[in-house]
């Protein structure tokens, strides 16, 4: 029996392939929140409250990111937050 061809093996094809979806996998693992400072986060939060994402509970001092129910102190974290969690939202999309 003759030895395979060099040229017909795809196993090299796979692997590259396998590495390009890690990269992608990094990617969307990898949001990168080190860019909000105070005023893009105030900024943000101002567009969340418009699209009702976000709701103000102004006697416990604190922000309720709506789709999550998760409450927060501080418009920069909740900023953070949202950008992360739209992130998963975005990949679990993609998986499915």
């Amino acid at each position: 029996m003759d030895d395979p061809d060099p040229h017909d093996d795809t196993s090299a094809d796979y692997e590259q392939f396998e590495t390009e979806l890690l990269a992608q996998d990094r990617d969307v693992t990898g949001v990168n929140t080190a860019d909000i400072d105070d005023t893009t986060a105030q900024s943000q939060i101002n567009e969340l409250l418009d699209a009702d994402v976000v709701t103000p509970v102004p006697e416990d001092r604190v922000l309720v990111h709506e789709p999550s129910g998760t409450a927060f102190d501080s418009p920069t974290q909740l900023a953070v937050f949202h950008r992360g969690w739209t992130a998963a939202c975005d990949a679990d999309e993609e998986a499915e």
